[in-house]
């Protein structure tokens, strides 16, 4: 009973928000392709000419990982100065694929975690026939209130069997709706494909109760690094709901109990009757067990085989040609290939989430873009409350022997060439820590008022 008033207690608290200003920025219609410049190196004299000595090989990798931002500078600079430091060979070394070694497998529980200077933890599980060879997807399972992830991994591991990883991150007050929390999860998913070989358009995001608030808060905000969302006898506020439509190219699937007296049934129906409304494709499964101690607020064995098997047949597309994303002041970070740098005045969420409304957010008041590849390199992009916003292109996206067209709410706002640059395709790589999407040109874009 005190987890089950806990979980009511944790959506209360979620149903509620704080609000600041947006950022008023007002300027003309312009662009900028990006260049970046030639900066001076910076660090120790010695840094560069004993960096420019080794191959790309081992320059790249030590520049992607390396902490210090001084020394990130110089090897960038290095590398740039490198006579074979062309565009097809840099990508080349980028996609190199890693070589993993052999890793522990089976139950792992209370794996450590740094997070904003702390050590959290998670627990793993590792099918015993892993290969360091074969990619395998990832099952990121957030808890609900009272558990830990180290719980979740004894029901989970034992009915996923060979196919999956499974990570379970442990948030010890269940408020996986909160910025700390979100950045667990990512950390969690670093530290995870640090060491196993992960299949990085396949890893799946679910969650319970608590758990299930993170995985919609969490999947709505970073739709693109996931194939596939399952939120669990959980729900969201409608003040929330304008966010459901950056989940328009990731894979959903519901399940809530009918007699679920935590979270009521009708918090999923709710959410799934909205999805509806936006055309967004979802599953939804609405189930009738009781459990002895949880009643209806549980996931039942019996439904996990069925969400399994869906889950192997999802699939992330990395590069999606139309693109819709929304957002606060608080999450103006990449979505995929684009981004909203600057906005009129829009609500902003606080930290925790569970303050007072104000009238920003209570009027649903906030940033949208949606962008659109056409019959080759025509962008369409539509846009409200957004004065600036950035494309990130790659060849899998436009042609770069050709010009590119981008319109802007019915105005022309570039059109020319765009020439791909091995800095940006370095910048963009350590800056996102991902090799598996990869930008050699990023525009930016002013939007009149």
């Amino acid at each position: 009973m005190h987890r089950e008033t806990c979980a009511r207690c944790a959506l209360a608290m979620l149903l509620q928000f704080v609000f600041f200003v947006g950022l008023p920025l007002v300027g003309s219609l312009s662009v900028a392709v990006d260049a970046w410049g030639q900066a001076a190196p910076s660090g120790p004299e010695t840094a560069q000419p004993q960096a420019s000595a080794q191959s790309l090989e081992t320059l790249i990798p030590q520049y992607l990982t390396v902490e210090d931002r001084e020394e990130a500078e110089s090897l960038l600079q290095a590398i740039l100065a490198h006579p074979q430091a062309n565009l097809e060979r840099v990508s080349e070394v980028l996609r190199e694929r890693r070589i993993y070694e052999a890793a522990p497998v089976g139950m792992l529980p209370s794996q450590q975690v740094r997070v904003r200077g702390k050590t959290l933890s998670y627990g793993l599980f590792v099918p015993p026939a892993y290969d360091p060879e074969v990619p395998l997807p990832l099952v990121v399972c957030l808890h609900g209130a009272g558990f830990t992830g180290d719980s979740y991994l004894e029901r989970w591991a034992k009915r996923l069997g060979e196919s999956h990883i499974l990570a379970c991150p442990t948030s010890m007050a269940g408020t996986w709706w909160t910025r700390s929390s979100e950045e667990l999860v990512f950390a969690t998913i670093r530290n995870v494909r640090a060491r196993y070989r992960i299949d990085p358009d396949r890893i799946y995001l679910t969650g319970m109760s608590n758990g299930g608030i993170g995985a919609w808060i969490i999947g709505m905000h970073h739709a693109p690094r996931f194939a596939a969302v399952a939120p669990m006898a959980s729900g969201i506020d409608d003040v929330l709901f304008p966010f459901l439509e950056n989940l328009r190219h990731t894979s959903l699937y519901v399940i809530h109990g009918a007699r679920d007296q935590i979270m009521p049934v009708w918090l999923s129906r709710n959410v799934t009757n909205e999805l509806a409304r936006l055309g967004i494709a979802y599953t939804y499964r609405e189930h009738e067990w009781s459990h002895p101690h949880a009643g209806g607020h549980f996931f039942p064995r019996q439904e996990l085989p069925a969400l399994v098997k869906w889950f192997d047949h999802q699939r992330r597309d990395p590069y999606p040609r139309k693109l819709t994303v929304v957002r606060d002041a608080s999450h103006l970070t990449d979505f995929g290939w684009v981004r909203i740098d600057a906005t009129d005045r829009i609500a902003m969420f606080s930290e925790q989430l569970i303050d007072q409304h104000g009238d920003l957010i209570k009027n649903k008041v906030y940033a949208k873009l949606a962008v659109d590849v056409r019959d080759g390199n025509h962008l369409e992009v539509r846009t409200d409350r957004v004065r600036r916003y950035t494309l990130f292109l790659n060849d899998k996206l436009i042609d770069f022997s050709r010009p590119v067209t981008v319109v802007t709410d019915g105005r022309t706002s570039f059109q020319g060439p765009v020439t791909p640059q091995v800095e940006t395709l370095l910048r963009e790589a350590r800056r996102r820590q991902d090799v598996d999407t990869l930008f050699s040109v990023k525009v930016t874009i002013d939007v009149s008022p």
